[in-house]
């Protein structure tokens, strides 16, 4: 055997994790580390195109939430939210795949997105609400760098933790309910089947079948089933409306008709349309809770969906440590900021990454892949304009359906977490704010506790933020 068929033996450069990766290697692979960590360029594309059919939904929920008017009467173009929501996500996943190297994909948080639409926008214009998110973003980024977010994260009880995300889930499902027309306000009471008291229209009909057929899917286990799920609902919608079946007047303003070329150039009149300032007439209190709600809704499960996600992966071990962790946790943080000034609200780290770690992902060059498709996403703008209302919004009950599965964390027998976690999940939806019932949650759980005689069992961090709480409600800022 001759010297030249002999593979080189020497070591290239560390692979970040103490272990070196061996010369001869191609860029690619030397980059991202994917021999080091068993994969093949092939999965990872593969993961990568799958982890953005998982989430691609999110190009059509987001403006879906953005698109009511804020407290000046004003609404944000429909074009422009979808090219800022393609925007934010391809640049956050790209940074995700790039500088964190790990298989993550980053999106509009719906969570941020509802508060955005039902708790900031009605008090402040739409500029003003997307300076809140830049701002819970810099925050957030503050806490990453000082490692106070983890002190946060371990303060509160993982009861409570469970039930924001189970309260979130179910506030995330009424406001699908709400805008598809299955649920109203109507003399029989607070909420009604359907709007004025009964169920009217093909459009509600549809709704109710693509929930249905994504249910179906995913109980057969479907790979992307919530956007199948829309996707047949879409044609359904296009293919009704085109016979006649329905008329556009049917739609409520947003009729599944294709004007003109599937391609467009990309809207970015919303991106850097921002403003500080202008609180005044709010308060401190309430301009505080609301940061605060932000981050809360931002930053709440990202740390254990990445450690889930890593796990999965097989990057993180049983203490949750894995490479990248703080370059991860920092690009989220910073997926606020970047939302904020695209005009797309907070991004940050979804679930179904983990999609694409079931397909093989390993590396960042998953998540990149998973960028690109969003950046290509940019000049599609009229087919996701196609989807109805409706339909999206069964893609927004689902996704509650989903997060409520955290419930089964919870210990139902002990009503010292089972009445603070009951009021955090059921207050949200109730009273249309996430502010309502983490408030409610923090404050039952310390009162919970002090009776019991075991004051020391809630962190000081409790007791303080269960104070600040008292004050905001009782001062009428909870409006």
């Amino acid at each position: 055997m001759t010297q030249s068929s002999v593979e080189p033996k020497t070591v290239a450069e560390d692979a970040g994790n103490g272990s070196r990766i061996p010369a001869g290697r191609s860029w690619l692979d030397r980059y991202f580390h994917i021999s080091n960590r068993g994969s093949t360029v092939a999965r990872e594309v593969r993961g990568g195109i799958t982890t953005f059919m998982a989430m691609a939904y999110i190009l059509l929920l987001n403006p879906l939430l953005l698109g009511g008017e804020d407290a000046l009467g004003n609404k944000m173009s429909q074009p422009a939210l979808i090219t800022a929501t393609a925007l934010a996500a391809a640049v956050t996943t790209l940074a995700m795949g790039f500088i964190g190297k790990v298989p993550l994909a980053l999106a509009a948080g719906l969570s941020v997105s509802g508060v955005l639409s039902t708790q900031v926008a009605p008090d402040m214009s739409w500029p003003q609400a997307m300076g809140m998110c830049v701002i819970y973003g810099v925050v957030i980024m503050l806490l990453v760098a000082t490692g106070v977010r983890e002190v946060i994260m371990n303060a509160i009880p993982l009861p409570l933790k469970h039930g924001i995300t189970m309260g979130i889930g179910l506030f995330i499902a009424m406001i699908g309910f709400v805008n598809a027309g299955f649920v109203g306000k109507g003399e029989g009471g607070p909420v009604t089947l359907g709007v004025g008291g009964h169920l009217s229209g093909w459009p509600v009909a549809l709704f109710a079948g693509t929930l249905i057929l994504i249910f179906m899917l995913q109980a057969r286990k479907v790979p992307g089933a919530i956007l199948l799920g829309i996707v047949v609902g879409t044609v359904v919608s296009v293919g009704a409306t085109a016979a006649g079946l329905i008329s556009e007047k049917e739609w409520g303003g947003k009729a599944p008709v294709l004007n003109g070329s599937p391609v467009s150039m990309p809207d970015f009149g919303l991106f850097g349309n921002i403003e500080f300032g202008g609180w005044e007439k709010l308060g401190a209190t309430t301009v505080g809770m609301i940061v605060f709600t932000l981050v809360l809704a931002g930053f709440f499960d990202a740390m254990a969906t990445i450690i889930a996600v890593g796990q999965e992966a097989k990057l993180a071990d049983d203490r949750g440590r894995m490479p990248g962790l703080n370059k991860a946790l920092f690009i989220d943080g910073a997926g606020g900021a970047v939302g904020g000034v695209a005009g797309a609200s907070g991004q940050t780290v979804f679930i179904e990454s983990a999609s694409g770690v079931g397909e093989g992902a390993r590396t960042g060059l998953s998540a990149t892949v998973t960028g690109l498709f969003f950046a290509a996403c940019l000049f599609f703008t009229p087919l996701t304009q196609l989807v109805p209302n409706q339909v999206a919004s069964a893609a927004l009950v689902v996704i509650g359906a989903m997060m409520l599965q955290n419930a089964r964390h919870v210990d139902w027998t002990d009503w010292s977490v089972a009445a603070p976690v009951f009021l955090t999940v059921v207050l949200m939806p109730f009273t249309y704010t996430i502010t309502a019932g983490v408030g409610c949650g923090v404050i039952a759980y310390c009162a919970i506790k002090l009776a019991q005689g075991k004051w020391r069992d809630p962190s000081i961090f409790m007791w303080i933020l269960s104070a600040v709480f008292i004050f905001y409600f009782a001062t009428g800022s909870g409006h």
